[in-house]
């Protein structure tokens, strides 16, 4: 690939990238990024063709270094690659698990060199799974009341206790894991964040059903399984600052940034395909067509927002403030659309199988149920609220007694 460096010149980029996507993109897998942002890494040819295209390229993890397999692109070359990507319909192949969006970043924050080098060129590759092991049955919004324990063996740690809730676990073959190694220490403290081989008999993973039919969501039993030396994540006891660090990268990848997969039409679009319209095109609802019109103008609003806290966060590999403010955007903007959806299906948006309904209806009445989950995933809506109150407007804590 060409040197764009400094002043880059982005137009020999695009040409560069859009070439080499037309070259390497299955033509069979245009507009089908559902594949990809799935649980599970799924085996279908062209995506596992496509996948190790994209792992050899780097593109699959674009500003991630070259050294460890990544693309090594600017912010701006990035960006460039996702307009030619959703241009074509192509998107990344690597958002399965939490590999990319998670434990990678907060490895290349906290890991020896030793650990960059041994974790990140795999994920890069698409050849790992990752999950994520946070909440407990008695440890969920209040995570520092985690009870899991990792017990020194000398070559190691051997670690007991349960998890709850960690996604895509079943599929995974690793675990980033906070768990208590000094139960004396005060509360946030004694605790460390590991990464665990989920391919030991001492692991049980137990999926959870939920009414939206499949479920990512697990509840994950450790008994005395194995964590060596190098499985340790930053300093020993000081895995709270770890974990704090991995919540915002995760906060910061639910902001609604596309993976390059199309985005789906506005819903007035979808609308005149169900609904009356007047004289003059439009719905003729009135209020409904009042309310198409504020979502709109709200999913506008969150993009412009989120460009721009894209373009602030130019040359600072730190999450800003705007991830959290961002999160509760994103989920209002998603819950929001698949409300309207169903209502403007009507019937037709209440089906769950049968010839009498359209994948697409299908889909939305499924979105709609999974949809419920992305206010208490990753934070819910009134944490991520405290956040906001608290750390970025200063607001007082009113919880506390006087």
């Amino acid at each position: 690939m060409a040197d764009f460096g400094g002043d880059t010149d982005l137009e020999a980029f695009r040409q560069e990238a859009r070439a080499w996507l037309e070259a390497n993109f299955p033509a069979s897998l245009k507009g089908k990024g559902s594949l990809a942002t799935s649980e599970v890494r799924s085996d279908e040819p062209d995506l596992v063709a496509w996948r190790k295209a994209m792992g050899a390229k780097g593109w699959g993890t674009p500003t991630w270094p070259k050294e460890y397999g990544g693309g090594g692109l600017s912010p701006q070359q990035a960006r460039v690659l996702l307009q030619e990507m959703t241009r074509m319909g192509a998107f990344n192949p690597l958002m399965f698990g939490m590999g990319v969006t998670m434990i990678g970043p907060t490895i290349m924050d906290y890991g020896t060199e030793e650990q960059r080098k041994k974790h990140l060129p795999p994920i890069v590759r698409g050849e790992v799974q990752w999950c994520v092991g946070y909440s407990e049955p008695n440890a969920g919004s209040d995570l520092a009341s985690l009870q899991t324990k990792a017990v020194d063996n000398g070559d190691g740690w051997t670690v007991t206790g349960s998890k709850i809730w960690t996604s895509g676990a079943q599929y995974s073959d690793w675990c980033g894991a906070l768990v208590r190694t000094d139960p004396s220490a005060k509360k946030h403290e004694g605790i460390s964040f590991m990464l665990i081989d989920m391919h030991q008999k001492q692991i049980e993973v137990r999926p959870i059903p939920l009414i939206a039919g499949a479920s990512p969501f697990c509840e994950t039993f450790f008994t005395e399984a194995k964590v060596p030396r190098d499985g340790l994540l930053g300093q020993l006891n000081v895995g709270w600052t770890v974990g704090k660090r991995l919540l915002q990268h995760e906060r910061a990848s639910q902001t609604g940034a596309s993976t390059g997969a199309k985005p789906p039409p506005p819903l007035s679009v979808v609308a005149k395909k169900y609904l009356e319209l007047d004289g003059q095109g439009r719905i003729s609802d009135l209020d409904l067509r009042t309310r198409l019109v504020k979502h709109e103008m709200d999913a506008k609003v969150h993009g412009l927002t989120l460009a721009r806290a894209m373009a602030e966060a130019k040359g600072n590999n730190s999450p800003g403030n705007a991830a959290s403010v961002l999160k509760n955007s994103a989920t209002n903007v998603a819950q929001t659309r698949a409300e309207l959806t169903l209502e403007i299906m009507g019937h037709q948006g209440l089906g769950w199988q049968g010839d009498a309904f359209t994948g697409e209806e299908l889909e939305s009445v499924r979105s709609w149920l999974f949809g419920k989950a992305m206010s208490i995933y990753g934070g819910s809506s009134e944490i991520q609220n405290n956040i906001v109150s608290k750390r970025i407007l200063g607001l007082p804590d009113t919880t506390q007694s006087t």
